[in-house]
């Protein structure tokens, strides 16, 4: 069960229009690594796991937060985007570059949603579940969740540096603040899953290497000339070999060739 709560955590407010940038807000919303795919994210893997307790909590609670964290990002684009001209005229009419270059920002914005926001990415290509990860692996998501907080942090950073409006400036330290934590969040996650002996690198600790010959699992393959391969804590083979012959196919359908 979930429940919109008014109270605010963080108000998203900017100190003023700007078109342009919530286009590039977008990104922080739908795209890869957008909050969009991490809300999901988490809570998929919290709402499939099958071990109560708190590893299943945690999913669940920053699933939870992240859901706000959407809210907020819909909010400040939609608050970016007021007052924008929605003719040449208008725009003209004010004299000002900034308010020109909103008018060509993005009309979808305008268009589709009313001046609000989309399920988009900076470019306009929609938000897809086929970005959320959930294998039914702790060890494996976890590993993967503090991959996706790390590239989120990284763009997030990245947009701070795109504005000058003090109050999308705050929403973002709070943003990249969060960030932080929930990176290390899933990393304790993943020491104490060793900890606990749930599960160990490699993934699946379970199943045993698919080759018979150890030197399989254990053996760099070196193929750069020159390379520091040896630097590396596994056996290094510096000159690798071949140890088939090269593959012969059999004659295609001549129907699929068309000669």
């Amino acid at each position: 069960m979930f429940r919109h709560i008014k109270d605010l955590r963080f108000e998203a407010r900017p100190d003023g229009p700007d078109a342009a940038f919530a286009r590039r807000l977008q990104d922080a919303l739908g795209g890869r690594w957008g909050l969009l795919t991490v809300a999901h994210q988490y809570l998929l893997q919290g709402w499939t796991c099958r071990l109560a307790g708190k590893y299943k909590d945690l999913l669940l609670d920053v699933g939870t937060e992240e859901l706000a964290h959407v809210e907020m990002i819909c909010t400040m684009v939609t608050r970016l985007l007021q007052d924008a001209p929605l003719t040449p005229r208008e725009a003209a009419a004010d004299h000002s570059p900034a308010v020109a270059a909103a008018y060509d920002a993005n009309p979808a914005h305008f268009v589709q949603a009313g001046g609000g926001a989309l399920l988009i990415d900076a470019n306009g290509v929609p938000w897809s579940g086929a970005y959320v990860t959930a294998s039914g692996n702790l060890l494996a998501d976890f590993h993967g969740n503090a991959t996706a907080e790390m590239q989120s942090r990284l763009q997030l950073a990245r947009l701070f540096q795109m504005t000058d409006d003090p109050g999308v400036k705050q929403m973002l330290r709070y943003l990249i603040a969060r960030d932080t934590l929930h990176q290390r969040m899933w990393l304790t996650a993943i020491d104490e899953l060793r900890a606990d002996g749930l599960e160990d690198l490699p993934v699946p600790e379970a199943f045993p290497d698919a080759a018979p010959e150890r030197e399989y699992a254990c053996t760099h393959l070196a193929f750069s000339a020159g390379g520091d391969a040896e630097h590396w804590p596994y056996a290094a083979d510096p000159d690798p070999r071949p140890l088939a012959e090269p593959p012969i196919l059999p004659s295609g359908d001549p129907r699929l060739y068309c000669s």
